[in-house]
């Protein structure tokens, strides 16, 4: 059983950076591709992007592309989500999420076995 838990969210002007943490405990940390999701008021939760077991692979939706970067660092056991040039639009709720399945480029959220309680972003125009 893996517990997560995210961290750094808050308010910030479009444009604008922040970096959110998430940090796991129980289980092999190493063992398992985290991703990043995202939930908006009235919208499905969206993947953002995902990185695989050794942090050397990464892969990200479309829309924050060039923007987002996931990094992880297995001796703390902790995924990082780096957000620069934020919009209005990238205002929701962010979850990290983990599984033991090595496809990155699987969005379901229902291929994640584990999951935090969510860390809101909000980014004001």
């Amino acid at each position: 059983q893996v517990q997560l838990v995210e961290s750094g969210g808050g308010l910030v002007q479009a444009g604008g950076s922040l970096r959110l943490s998430c940090a796991a405990s129980g289980g092999t940390f190493s063992s398992y591709v985290l991703g990043w999701f995202r939930q908006a008021p009235g919208r499905e939760r969206d993947f953002v992007g995902a990185i695989s077991f050794s942090g050397v692979s990464t892969y990200y939706a479309d829309s924050v592309k060039g923007r987002f970067t996931i990094s992880r660092d297995n001796a703390k056991n902790t995924v990082y989500l780096q957000m620069n040039s934020l919009k209005p639009e990238d205002t929701a709720v962010y979850y990290c999420a983990a599984k033991g399945a090595i496809l990155l480029a699987d969005k379901r959220h229902e291929e994640y076995d584990y999951w935090g309680q969510g860390t809101q972003v909000t980014v004001s125009t």
